[in-house]
């Protein structure tokens, strides 16, 4: 496969971001990459914060935060249902609005950046003000230096009580946090000792949050004795902690080999990443001029880069709405679509994160993928049942869910493809859809499936043909 600038555009699109539409292949197709680049990284300079709950709703939920903390036990059954049937509407409301972001193409790498620090800060917690301020805080950092970054999420409320810090005291440490900030945030697994765990627990203790939801420090819970973390000792707090943590080229070697395999291959290059590694503690962490030499190398255009990494469901979902310019007409839809293909925004797993790579298909899922253009396409009533994973959030999609009601404009979307046939039109679409061509298989299968339709109807049914094909699936 010989690699164009306009194959290099595109696929720079789809992993600094989530795709590229019809207008942007057409302004930046015959531009070299590093153009591209320069748009992404500019634009992406601009925050676009999420704000589902404005001030004057903060301060009730805050109140209600402190009430329920205080007089929980007291209230009435149905208020506390009332109370989690609202917070439940928050987070879908987050939801809604962060894929939303996301698929306007506005500051798309930091959107991208975004999502992938909300993976490797995983964090579970049912209050909505608490989770759109932790969305805000890596949003805010996602591109500036990693220090700034761990450092905030470290005293971020959500992850704190998420991770049982507030439950850490000097006379009765929680390793918890301070193990998972070593093991899945930094060092990496082996790269730090048992007693680098206790020690750093302790330097932990007092860190927390007060029932309104803010960072405070609890100093008669703090132990200020002497540590020993890492070889250095000291009366350490947790910011020293951090320091030293980010002085260990482990830390930066494991962040970067995390970056390698989401934005540039499953299977990594030692060789590449240390080189990574070196360029990311040489310039104080700096995340945006770590993602400018991982874009601008010759090494993430090979082809055995390009077309070779599995969507994530959201990256799928959001690919399709950039692709096809879908407009969901129900927050449930999109809600639906994430829970039925194994990805749910604010709801990971587990504290790991989501696994990614191979683990996003099995036989369930890639029917869903390959299936899910006709569902939306045509409108098609919902077939299939979501499997209950315990998530109170996304209970009953199966029952309030029946079709997708998404708005496509194919009129406006066949307007970018003029073409003088069928044949010509089956060209421009996969180059615009696929990261890789298509077989003489495959594009005969669709060239028959199209045979008799015309205008509209034959670019609708050739491009759900080319949405359900497996290499779709791929970016």
């Amino acid at each position: 496969m010989k690699i164009t600038d306009q194959i290099k555009t595109e696929h720079l699109f789809q992993r600094a971001g989530f795709g590229a539409t019809p207008e942007q292949i057409r302004e930046f197709g015959e531009k070299s990459p590093e153009k591209v680049l320069k748009f992404l990284l500019k634009d992406s300079e601009k925050i676009n914060f999420l704000a589902i709950i404005d001030e004057e709703t903060e301060t009730v939920m805050k109140k209600k935060m402190l009430r329920n903390i205080l007089e929980m036990k007291n209230l009435p059954t149905q208020e506390i249902k009332d109370q989690v049937k609202v917070q439940r509407e928050k987070l879908t409301d987050l939801n809604f609005l962060w894929v939303k972001n996301m698929a306007s193409g506005e500051s798309m790498l930091r959107e991208k950046m975004t999502l992938f620090w909300h993976g490797h800060f995983a964090c579970r917690i049912r209050q909505p003000l608490l989770t759109q301020v932790q969305n805000n805080v890596i949003r805010q950092n996602a591109l500036g230096k990693f220090g700034d970054l761990l450092l905030a999420i470290s005293k971020d409320p959500a992850m704190l009580q998420f991770l049982n810090n507030q439950q850490n005291r000097k006379n009765s440490p929680n390793e918890n946090f301070a193990r998972e900030v070593m093991e899945l945030f930094t060092l990496g697994r082996g790269n730090y000792t048992e007693k680098d765990v206790k020690e750093a627990a302790r330097a932990f203790t007092g860190w927390g949050s007060n029932p309104m939801g803010e960072f405070i420090f609890r100093t008669n819970q703090h132990d200020d004795g002497k540590k020993v973390f890492q070889g250095k000792t000291g009366n350490f707090k947790g910011e020293d902690i951090l320091k030293i943590i980010l002085e260990n080229p482990k830390t930066s070697t494991f962040i970067c080999a995390k970056i390698y395999r989401y934005f540039v291959n499953e299977n990594v290059d030692n060789q590449i990443v240390d080189k990574m590694a070196k360029q990311f503690r040489s310039n104080d962490y700096d995340i945006a001029d770590l993602m400018e030499y991982t874009f601008k190398s010759d090494w993430f255009y090979l082809p055995e880069n390009i077309g070779t990494r599995i969507k994530s469901p959201v990256e799928l979902l959001v690919g399709l709405q950039r692709n096809f310019g879908i407009d969901f007409q129900q927050k449930q839809s999109v809600l639906f679509i994430q829970k039925a293909l194994g990805q749910i925004l604010f709801y990971p797993p587990n504290v790991a994160g989501w696994s990614g790579g191979k683990n996003w298909i099995d036989s369930s899922t890639l029917m869903t993928r390959m299936k899910l253009p006709e569902i939306i396409f045509k409108d098609s009533r919902i077939t299939f049942k979501l499997k209950d994973d315990g998530d109170i959030n996304t209970e009953n999609l199966s029952q309030k869910i029946k079709q997708m009601q998404a708005n496509i404009d194919w009129r406006a979307f066949q307007n970018n493809f003029p073409s003088e046939n069928s044949q010509q039109l089956l060209n421009t679409l996969e180059t615009y859809l696929l990261s890789r061509p298509l077989t003489n298989q495959q594009k005969s299968m669709i060239l028959s499936k199209s045979e008799g339709k015309i205008a509209i109807g034959l670019i609708q049914n050739m491009a759900q043909s080319i949405a359900s094909l497996p290499e779709y699936q791929l970016c």
